[in-house]
């Protein structure tokens, strides 16, 4: 019986044998990094469970290759198969040799989840589509993500191996100012920057408004030193050119200089 046992066990796993690339392998426990493991896998296991075992979301992986062979996140693994993961190529186009389904990860329109309000009205400040509440649970997450086609950014692992999300992205950096250009770096955004389009409060867009208009929702003393007036499509809130907007102009710049360099901010 202990015999059979043994056997009926050993037809139900894989033994495989996986090797992460590039900052995948900042996922990993340290002793799986930069190496490769041999992992023994269930039965009929996919290789997108197998990577996401090893706590990698799929939205972080553009390439995998079994045996050499390019395959998608349904693919089985079997015994002894050798497993090579890669993350995003950036701009190198590899879709000739691509299994995974087409979903480059460019745009500037975002859902952030409820831990990244700073980061969402960073973006804002710059021109971006970034839809934030706190009240965003995963739930809703995904499903904005998904009606929308946004661009999920998260730190929240679980969050993005969620199988309905599609484009996601993985926020390695803590502070808001190394977000920022990890965002920008990531997606190719630096030419993109467009500031004072958006709203900081609710994302949406801004339009030039007549003085007169508006004078009676805006403070005296700033009706008086300023001409220029701008509305919120959505939630009306009102902006004008005050020293604020300098001291925003000069966080851009520094921004944009940042990127430039590929350094903090």
């Amino acid at each position: 019986m202990l015999a059979l046992n043994r056997l009926l066990i050993a037809k139900m796993t894989a033994n495989a044998y996986f090797r992460f690339y590039a900052e995948l392998n900042e996922f990993l426990a340290r002793g799986f990094r930069h190496r490769l493991v041999c992992r023994t896998c269930p039965d009929e296991a996919t290789v997108k469970h197998m990577i996401e075992a090893f706590g990698v979301p799929h939205t972080e992986v553009e390439l995998i290759l079994i045996n050499g062979e390019s395959v998608d996140f349904s693919s089985r693994i079997r015994n002894g198969d050798h497993v090579s993961v890669y993350p995003s190529f950036g701009l190198l186009d590899i879709s000739p040799v691509l299994m995974l389904p087409s979903r480059p990860l460019r745009g500037d329109r975002f859902v952030a989840d409820s831990h990244l309000g700073r980061l969402a009205k960073q973006l804002r400040m710059l021109g971006f589509d970034a839809l934030y509440r706190s009240s965003y649970d995963d739930q809703e997450i995904v499903r904005i993500s998904v009606d929308e086609g946004r661009i999920v950014l998260s730190r929240d692992r679980n969050l993005l191996m969620h199988k309905a999300i599609v484009r996601g992205c993985y926020l390695h950096a803590g502070s808001t100012d190394e977000q920022v250009l990890e965002v920008l770096a990531r997606l190719d955004l630096s030419r993109s920057i467009c500031p004072f389009t958006r709203c900081l409060r609710c994302n949406g867009l801004l339009n030039d408004v007549d003085k007169d208009a508006v004078a009676y929702r805006v403070p005296e003393r700033s009706r008086q030193f300023y001409q220029r007036f701008f509305e919120c499509t959505d939630c009306k809130n009102i902006y004008w050119e005050g020293s604020h907007l300098a001291r925003m102009r000069t966080r851009i710049g520094q921004i944009i200089e940042a990127a430039q360099k590929g350094r903090p901010a």
